[in-house]
């Protein structure tokens, strides 16, 4: 043996043993760090799973409206079409809780401040979001309060319905007025809806005059200006000092600011940020109360993953016709035939358009084709493909075709004209 392998010892220097012992430290370093890979593996799984668990367990489920709905179930209207979705929105102007006292004093009930009916294309190709005004006198059935007793039915005005029985006593109510079965319904709250806000850093709306209210505790600049969450909530809620005062121009703001929300949440990449993702939906799920089957991650995710690609042209908001009330100039009145026309029309999923103003006088309507002779029925094996190829305006190809203007030339009407926006309009243009 060498002098320079006694003195460095066995397994040393460039000897057999040493090598060995080389190998036997790098597969107990490879062991290590493979264990601890696999340990990093299960602590993200753990930390995603303890997220997911977070989020999921967020959303109340509304258990008592589910029970109500399943009592009234025979006199419920039945879906039309396959795919095709209606989603009850309610504003909660409850006071209850840290964050919603400080907009005013609990008295222990709540009424709905804004109410949406967002209806869902099959297929997915359009959204139609319709507001219905708090003072718009509606029939409110029988309900069920929560002392466990039983109001009578009333002709009032439609705010009142949540109010005596909450989220079932809506839905029946707007099932009622508009005959379009409700598959979900979410329930929101104002600090809710601040968080939300606040979570995608703010939503930019264009402002044609100066705010000054005191009562929404608001105060901007005329232009273009990002509201956080706070002058977000001032901004919808606000009525007597901005405009005319009325609440359609209140509900034309809540458009526009919906609209907004959408392209801001749509372009600023949240949905593929998982940084950007999360207080969305913590903020999001923590202010939510749904439909039992709406109330997980899983049940939100099937709702909303089609909706990704629905361009936002095809995001359209509008009012229902609606007029002053013909005893009491305060309270709102359907327009009639108007009201019911734009009921039929998303009953049977076909297409509306909107527009800023609305010409006094449309055109005759051809006769209707309805939507089994088209192919759009529920007994078809996927989402109706455009049946009625009434094109991006609604007219088929979008333009006349020979049978008058802008008539389609398979016999059915073309798609009338609400008051409305979409979220691809500019407020400041």
């Amino acid at each position: 043996m060498s002098d320079t392998a006694r003195t460095l010892g066995p397994g040393a220097g460039a000897s057999a043993t040493g090598r060995g012992l080389a190998r036997r430290r790098r597969r107990r370093w490879l062991r290590a760090g493979g264990l601890g890979v696999a340990l990093a593996v299960l602590a993200a799984a753990g930390a995603g799973w303890a997220v997911y668990a977070k989020l999921d367990g967020n959303i109340t489920a509304d258990d008592a409206a589910a029970a109500e709905l399943a009592r009234y179930e025979k006199e419920r209207p039945t879906a039309l079409v396959k795919d095709a979705q209606n989603i009850l929105l309610i504003g909660s102007d409850s006071r209850s809780g840290d964050g919603n006292s400080r907009y005013g004093r609990d008295s222990g009930t709540e009424r709905s401040d804004t109410t949406i009916l967002l209806h869902l294309a099959a297929g997915r190709r359009t959204v139609t979001a319709m507001s219905l005004p708090r003072d718009l006198m509606v029939d409110v059935p029988a309900c069920l309060r929560p002392d466990g007793t039983r109001s009578e039915p009333a002709f009032t005005m439609f705010n009142s319905a949540f109010a005596t029985g909450g989220s079932a006593c809506t839905i029946r109510t707007v099932e009622q007025l508009t005959d379009i079965r409700i598959d979900h319904h979410v329930v929101v709250d104002f600090q809710g809806f601040k968080e939300m806000v606040d979570a995608v850093d703010g939503v930019r709306v264009c402002l044609a005059e100066p705010i000054d209210d005191k009562a929404a505790r608001l105060r901007l600049p005329a232009g273009r200006v990002t509201l956080d969450g706070e002058q977000a909530l001032g901004y919808v809620r606000a009525r007597k000092t901005l405009g005319d005062g009325s609440d359609t121009e209140r509900m034309d703001r809540q458009q526009q600011f919906l609209g907004a929300l959408v392209n801001k949440v749509r372009g600023n990449d949240v949905l593929l940020n998982p940084v950007k993702l999360y207080p969305v939906l913590d903020a999001a799920t923590s202010s939510l109360t749904t439909d039992p089957a709406l109330a997980s991650l899983r049940g939100l995710y099937d709702l909303v993953r089609g909706l990704r690609d629905v361009p936002a042209e095809n995001v359209r908001f509008l009012t229902v016709p609606r007029e002053s009330y013909a005893y009491d100039a305060n309270r709102d009145q359907l327009v009639e035939p108007e009201a019911q026309k734009l009921f039929e029309r998303l009953r049977a999923d076909l297409p509306v358009r909107v527009a800023k103003e609305v010409p006094a006088e449309a055109p005759e309507e051809l006769p209707q084709e309805s939507p089994a002779k088209s192919g759009n029925s529920t007994a078809g094996n996927g989402p109706p493909q455009d049946p009625y190829n009434y094109g991006e305006y609604g007219y088929r190809d979008g333009k006349s075709d020979g049978n008058g203007p802008g008539y389609p030339s398979n016999g059915v009407s073309p798609a009338p004209t609400f008051r409305g926006n979409s979220a691809a309009e500019d407020a400041c243009r």
